[in-house]
């Protein structure tokens, strides 16, 4: 399943880079430009942009101070992996449900490029926020179930006796 969330963000994220490249050629080789286009392109921007918080949250790609992480011990390491995401978990939902206001509100204007409602461009954020609630919950059943192994040091610093010769 995680396969097929990460490839719709990578086919996003190539569409993007190849609509892109075309924009700017058209624009500065043959003087064209497009209104719509250059909607769509800051629109799939953001979607790629909070489609990619599940990613992170699955792939571990998040930001974290693991050194004092990696200093306790694996134990008490699972529940302050569950804790750290019940907030993250909590955050997100705020999100979803500021994101939900929000499309109620300045969703009913029609965009300036493709002429549709802005509710459809707006309604990225809190679908992708409820996608990512998905993840946290996927991640903190992981951490519950997992082996005491999985919360062994993963980046530990390398001494001058731990180098390779």
């Amino acid at each position: 399943m995680f396969a097929v969330y990460f490839g719709i963000g990578v086919i996003a994220m190539g569409l993007l880079a190849f609509l892109v490249v075309f924009s700017v050629f058209a624009r500065y080789f043959f003087s064209l430009s497009w209104k719509q286009l250059s909607e769509f392109n800051v629109t799939l921007f953001a979607f790629t942009t909070f489609w990619g918080m599940g990613v992170n949250i699955i792939k571990n790609e998040h930001v974290i101070i693991d050194i004092f992480y990696d200093g306790v011990k694996p134990s008490i390491k699972r529940w302050l992996s569950v804790l750290d995401y019940l907030i993250v978990l909590v955050v997100d939902l705020v999100f979803v449900y500021q994101g939900f206001l929000y499309v109620g509100v300045a969703g009913k204007q029609l965009s300036m490029g493709m002429e549709i409602p802005m509710k459809y461009m707006y309604g990225i954020m809190p679908v992708c926020g409820i996608l990512c609630a998905v993840c946290v919950v996927v991640k903190i059943v992981e951490f519950i179930t997992a082996d005491e192994s999985y919360f062994a040091p993963k980046n530990k610093a390398l001494t001058k006796d731990d180098q390779p010769a």
